[in-house]
């Protein structure tokens, strides 16, 4: 017999929050560049550091930034795993400025 109680998990009533694209995509989108298709990624932390591909300085644990990979790499999106780069998000932001 089911309960008569309504559920708490969305009040009656309330309205309805559209979906966070951002956060149902995992943060992934697609950027076009002059140097070329982008999957990017914002990383909130991680336990390794990583040296920017930019400024080659340590990308410390614990410290947000940005995962990016072409996604016109032969074979496709998924194919550039191994590709995959970690930049702090300002040296992303004005990578197409440093060449």
């Amino acid at each position: 017999m089911p309960s008569s109680r309504r559920s708490s998990k969305r009040p009656y009533g309330t309205e309805h929050r559209p979906l966070d694209l951002d956060r149902a995509s995992g943060g992934r989108r697609s950027e076009s560049a002059s140097d070329g298709e982008w999957v990017v990624q914002q990383v909130r932390s991680s336990e390794k550091t990583y040296v920017c591909p930019a400024c080659r300085q340590d990308v410390p644990p614990g410290t947000a930034h940005v995962v990016a990979w072409r996604s016109d790499a032969i074979g496709g999106a998924d194919a550039g795993l191994s590709a995959r780069r970690h930049w702090h998000s300002s040296c992303w932001s004005r990578r197409t400025r440093l060449h």
